[in-house]
């Protein structure tokens, strides 16, 4: 699994789906400072690499789950990706919302979702967490039953983690922050000068940079 971690945080490296700017730090949208930004929609537009993320995600869910029945993606960021793995799988798909629509149906899940239905979340990047077990729940609500979730990335936060162990989640990621600060590093995208600072931001994210 490690030669995993490291493949996709070379890949996202490469293609800029992860940016690193220790010294002019991004703002995101919750105000946090940050030295680190990622948007893994940009997978999307490197065949080579979409498919070996899929690949991925497919092997890791064989490895950790069994009698899985339906894959459901996080909007919006992990639709494509969802589909791609419930294709190599021959499963069920369906997409959660962030919210329930505010017409017709009021639906949040987006598919048919079969009562009970033994379903694995495929989410696109794992920060606070918050959003994806609050998807998570949404399953719960429209009668599915989570075996667990798998994530393109994740920052590794303290809080995250405790917040899946606290909702009894299994999570599971390709790649992780630290993963990515190797990469970083031994690829000559940062100095090693810089390591202390993006180690830093981690434990502390929401102060860091104020």
């Amino acid at each position: 699994m490690e030669n995993i971690e490291k493949k996709v945080a070379e890949a996202l490296l490469d293609i800029k789906a992860v940016l690193l700017s220790p010294k002019e730090p991004f703002t995101w949208a919750s105000g946090w400072k940050s030295p680190i930004y990622c948007d893994n929609r940009k997978i999307l537009s490197y065949p080579a690499i979409r498919s070996m993320v899929a690949d991925c995600i497919v092997e890791k869910i064989k490895a950790q789950f069994t009698n899985v029945e339906y894959i459901a993606g996080v909007a919006t960021g992990a639709i494509a990706i969802g589909i791609m793995v419930a294709e190599r799988m021959n499963l069920p798909f369906v997409y959660i919302r962030p919210k329930p629509k505010d017409h017709g149906t009021h639906a949040q899940i987006e598919g048919v979702l079969k009562n009970h239905a033994q379903v694995v979340i495929v989410e696109d990047l794992i920060s606070t967490g918050m959003s994806s077990l609050s998807a998570a729940e949404a399953v719960h609500i429209a009668g599915g039953d989570v075996l667990g979730m798998v994530a393109i990335f994740s920052y590794n936060f303290d809080k995250s983690r405790k917040a899946f162990e606290m909702a009894n989640i299994e999570l599971h990621t390709l790649s992780n922050y630290d993963a990515l600060i190797d990469a970083a590093v031994e690829r000559k995208y940062i100095e090693e000068s810089e390591l202390d600072v993006l180690r830093a931001w981690r434990f502390r994210p929401e102060v860091w940079g104020r």
